[in-house]
């Protein structure tokens, strides 16, 4: 080998300054890229949890809705349960109240993971509902 093999092969490598630099800046640059990923994981989990919640929240409204009718009278007052979706448990609470307009009563259905905690919940449903359960073939008289 000669003298200027030796040169070209010196000039086509990192030296070892320029390695450590190098290894320094991927040493800063990971943990900020891997907690910006854990952020991003962290925040889809809650999103899923929250659609999940809303989901249970809307078929208790559907289930409150149907039970009112088939029995004829709606909920007044609080009530609490739990329901399975996607194999986890899920508590929900109910509170219907009357409002100042006559037979119209406001229903909030809360929906959380933690039973002991029913002030955290993930989704709160918001429905207003006639105390009037007549069906609307009943009510207009016809066509």
């Amino acid at each position: 080998m000669t003298r200027s093999d030796l040169r070209r092969d010196r000039g086509q490598g990192f030296t070892l300054v320029e390695v450590m630099v190098a290894l320094a800046i991927v040493a800063i640059a990971l943990p900020a890229l891997m907690f910006t990923l854990f952020q991003q994981v962290d925040g889809t989990a809650y999103l899923r949890d929250k659609s999940q919640a809303q989901l249970v929240a809307i078929n208790k409204l559907t289930e409150i809705r149907i039970l009112a009718k088939a029995s004829g009278n709606l909920l007044n007052g609080n009530e609490s349960g739990q329901a399975e979706m996607a194999d986890r448990q899920w508590y929900w609470w109910v509170n219907s109240t009357a409002t100042e307009v006559p037979e119209f009563y406001r229903l909030a259905i809360s929906v959380g993971l933690d039973e002991e905690q029913p002030d955290k919940t993930l989704h709160t449903l918001v429905a207003y509902l006639s105390a009037d359960l007549r069906s609307e073939e009943e009510g207009d008289g016809g066509g």
